[in-house]
C-alpha cells in the first residue's frame, strides 16, 4: 500500500507530541507487515535527562515507538481509525532485547510482522533498525478495546 505522512498516522494513532513516535509509513501490506519510520533528532525532550553527557533513547521508547507501528498495522488492517473510542493497548512485551544504543541523528526503521490477529488481539513479531543494524527486537500482543473499557 501507499506510504503515509505524519498528517494520515495522526488520523488512526490517538498519540501526540511529545509521545507520537513515528514520522511516516513508507508501506504495509494488509494483515501481513508494516515498515515505518522514526527520525531521532537532538530536540527529543528526552535526551536532556537520559542522559546528558551521553545522549541515548531510552529502550522502552524504542519498544512504545514499535508497538505504535504494530497499532498501525492491526488498526490499517481493520480499518479502524481514531474515533476517541478506542485505543489499541499493550497487552504483552516477550523476547525484547536491545542490541545498541539509538542516539540522535539516528533514523530508527521499524519492520513489524503480523503473526496473528483475532478478536482484535495481535502479536506481532517487531525489530528496529538504523543503517541496516538491528537495535532493537521483541514480540509484542496489542489489543483494540473501547476506551471505557479495562485493558
Amino acid at each position: 500500500m501507499e506510504p503515509m505522512t505524519i498528517e494520515q498516522i495522526k488520523e488512526y494513532l490517538p498519540h501526540r507530541y511529545p509521545f507520537l513516535l513515528l514520522d511516516r509509513i513508507v508501506e504495509w501490506e494488509k494483515d501481513k507487515r508494516i515498515v515505518a519510520l522514526k527520525n531521532v533528532t537532538a530536540n527529543e525532550p528526552y535526551f536532556q535527562g537520559h542522559f546528558p553527557h551521553y545522549a541515548v533513547m531510552p529502550g522502552v521508547l524504542v519498544i512504545e515507538a514499535m508497538a505504535q507501528a504494530a497499532a498501525m498495522l492491526g488498526l490499517l488492517s481493520v480499518g479502524q481509525k481514531n474515533d476517541g473510542r478506542h485505543v489499541y493497548y499493550f497487552a504483552g512485551i516477550d523476547d525484547a532485547r536491545f542490541k545498541r544504543p539509538v542516539r540522535p541523528g539516528d533514523q530508527l526503521v521499524f519492520e513489524i510482522e503480523q503473526l496473528r490477529l483475532v478478536r482484535g488481539l495481535g502479536k506481532f513479531r517487531a525489530v528496529a533498525r538504523v543503517d541496516g543494524e538491528m537495535v532493537a527486537e521483541a514480540q509484542l500482543l496489542c489489543v483494540l478495546r473501547p476506551v471505557d473499557s479495562d485493558a
